[in-house]
This record gives structure tokens, C-alpha cells and sequence, in this order.
């Protein structure tokens, strides 16, 4: 899934070219290209489908240029993560009935892609033959309150869990509960499942959504297919997945999860990019020519600058993208979508 526009990464991330496509940690690939590195020895890029808004398109062929053309799915329009999986679910399904499938973000961090293979490799042994979902759950290090949380029956190390229940992102009090209890894991929106299972629980729970992928996938290989997507994908309900299937089908106890620890992300603001990024003696992440005086705990990103002094700063956010200059104390970044209007 590859549409989000990272409205708060600005000016890093913009609508025009969003931050899945762009080298936020430094490290000379993009996080869509990190998110295909992880999968390496799981599967090859000619089986790699990616969803994305019609104005990027041009942009994953460059980044991705060995996947083929008709794996890009371009949304007429942005209708949340349910139209947009159940579509390529759809294409999949159409190319190989029997396809095991993993569902996952572009734009999230994993330091450990040895782990994170091990873990998507139990998962799929779990799907292939069984009709459920495997949601990846990540253990959680602090009391965090800007994830949803998957609640396990158990508590139960190294093993995949049957999930009770789905919770919201939660205030500071009840994520210290989750956190005391045991049982709560982070929802990273990692889903695994076989054609037949996800084609059958849209089906049942999102009728509206299925009925629409039908009338599309009539037209499939046909030469009006783009015109038969652009009249009907609009139409579909704007609904996540969580809501349209995960936690209807967590009632009647077809979603488990596995318990994970392999140093993920969603990379959803600056802090957690902070976080992320290795730091110098006064807690300082940075990419790019920056040089540092008397800075403490600051994340600057000015990767394209051709140099960048900075002093006397602490606990501020510095970042530098085509010509436009953000300096906000971190405190503050909840009101970055506010600046960058």
C-alpha cells in the first residue's frame, strides 16, 4: 500500500511526492524500497502488487523498476485501506486462486528484515492452509498512544494467538494498562492471508466493497478495465480493513496475530523518525550536511541543503525540501499540518 500523502513529515513528505518515496533515514533507499528489500528470499519482485494514487505511478516505476507495469494499481481515488487491499486481493486472485498474500505499508521502519522474514515465513505456513488471518502484532515498549492495539487470548512467547479483540489508539492511562497486562500488542497493518480466505470474508462482511470488486474484475484483461475502475472504485465504502473485516472476523475468532519484535516503525511523525535515527552524545539525529554547535535532542533532515550550521537549538525539529524551511520546537509538531498550509 503505497497512496498515503505523510502530511506530517512536511517539507520532507508533500502531497506531490509523499514520504514512502523518499531516503528518510539516510540510508540511500526509500522506504517503498526498503519495504521490497525486506521481503528478499520470501518473494521475488515480479510478485510484488503495489497500490498507489495515479499521480505516483510514474514514480514507483522509477523507484521499483523491475516490477511489472500492470502490477501498479493506480486509486482514481483514495477510498482507505479496505477498496484499496480488496482490489489488489482481487487482481491476485485472478492471476492465482490459490496465492498466499501478505499485506503491508510502504512508509513503516523494520531494523531487523532477518527477524521480520522469520516471522512473515511462520505466518504463511499458518495461512496457506488454514481459512484464517495472521495480523503481525508488535510488542510494545512503551505505553504508546498513537497505535491501535490488537488484545491476544494469551500471553504465550514465539506463538501465533488467536486475537479478542481490536483496540483504538488509547490515552496514556489505558496504554499503561495494556502495557502491565501483557496481553496487548502494537497493530502494525501487517495482514496475512490466502486468496480464498480474504475473498471470502469481504464477501461476508463488506458486501458492498465485494459486490463492486466483482463488477471490476469482469473487466479485467478487457480493454475498458481502467474505464470500469475509474466509474466504480469511487463507489466503494471509504472504510479501513480493521473496520470492513478485522474486527468483525475477530468475533467469530478468524484473525490471530504473531507476537513480533523486530525493531518496526510506522515512521508517523518526526518523534518516531527521532527515534529511529542513530543519535551523537547530546541525543542529536540527523541526515544530511548539517554541523551542530550546542544542540541537544534535535532531529534535523536537510539532506538536499549543500550546508547547514545550527546552534544553541534543544529539542527542535530542522528540515530542509525543495526551498521550503521548517524550524519547529518538537513539542510543537502535532501543528505541522497547521504550518504547511
Amino acid at each position: 500500500m503505497a497512496g498515503g500523502i505523510g502530511s506530517r513529515f512536511w517539507p520532507l513528505s508533500t502531497p506531490e511526492y509523499p514520504k514512502q518515496f523518499i531516503d528518510i533515514l539516510g540510508c540511500g533507499r526509500t522506504l517503498i524500497q526498503l519495504t521490497v528489500d525486506r521481503f528478499q528470499g520470501v518473494a521475488p519482485l515480479e510478485n510484488f502488487w503495489v497500490v498507489t494514487n495515479a499521480k505516483y505511478v510514474g514514480i514507483v516505476q522509477e523507484q521499483l523498476p523491475g516490477l511489472p507495469a500492470d502490477h501498479i494499481l493506480a486509486e482514481p481515488e483514495a477510498r482507505n485501506t479496505a477498496p484499496c487491499i480488496a482490489w489488489a486481493c482481487w487482481k491476485i486472485r485472478s492471476a492465482d486462486a490459490d496465492a498466499n498474500i501478505v499485506v503491508t505499508p510502504s512508509d513503516a521502519v523494520v531494523m531487523q528484515p532477518e527477524e521480520f522474514r522469520r516471522v512473515i515465513a511462520d505466518a504463511l505456513r499458518f495461512t496457506a492452509k488454514r481459512d484464517a488471518v495472521v495480523t503481525v502484532g508488535i510488542r510494545p515498549s512503551r505505553p504508546e498512544t498513537g497505535y491501535g492495539y490488537v488484545q491476544t487470548a494469551g500471553v504465550e512467547e514465539s506463538k501465533i494467538l488467536r486475537v479478542q479483540e481490536f483496540r483504538e489508539k488509547p490515552d496514556r492511562a489505558t496504554a499503561e494498562q495494556y502495557l502491565r497486562a501483557g496481553n496487548f500488542l502494537w497493530n502494525a497493518g501487517i495482514f496475512v492471508w490466502n486468496a480464498r480466505t480474504i475473498h471470502a470474508f469481504i464477501h461476508r462482511y463488506s458486501p458492498q466493497i465485494a459486490a463492486l470488486m466483482e463488477r471490476i474484475a469482469a473487466s479485467f484483461g478487457a480493454a475498458d478495465e481502467r474505464a470500469v475502475v475509474e466509474a466504480l472504485f469511487p463507489q466503494c465504502e471509504k472504510i479501513s480493513i480493521d473496520y470492513a473485516v478485522m474486527e468483525p472476523a475477530s468475533r467469530e475468532g478468524k484473525v490471530f496475530t504473531h507476537p513480533a519484535d523486530f525493531g518496526w516503525s510506522d515512521l508517523g511523525n518526526w518523534a518516531s523518525l527521532h527515534d529511529k535515527l542513530a543519535k551523537d552524545a547530546a541525543g542529536n539525529g540527523v541526515v544530511g550536511p548539517a554541523q551542530l554547535y550546542e544542540c541537544h535532542n534535535c532531529v534535523v533532515h536537510v539532506e538536499d541543503a549543500r550546508r547547514v550550521v545550527l546552534q544553541g537549538l534543544d529539542g527542535y525539529i530542522v528540515s530542509e525540501k525543495n526551498g521550503q524551511l521548517l524550524v519547529c520546537r518538537r513539542s510543537e509538531e502535532q501543528r505541522i499540518k497547521e504550518f504547511s498550509k
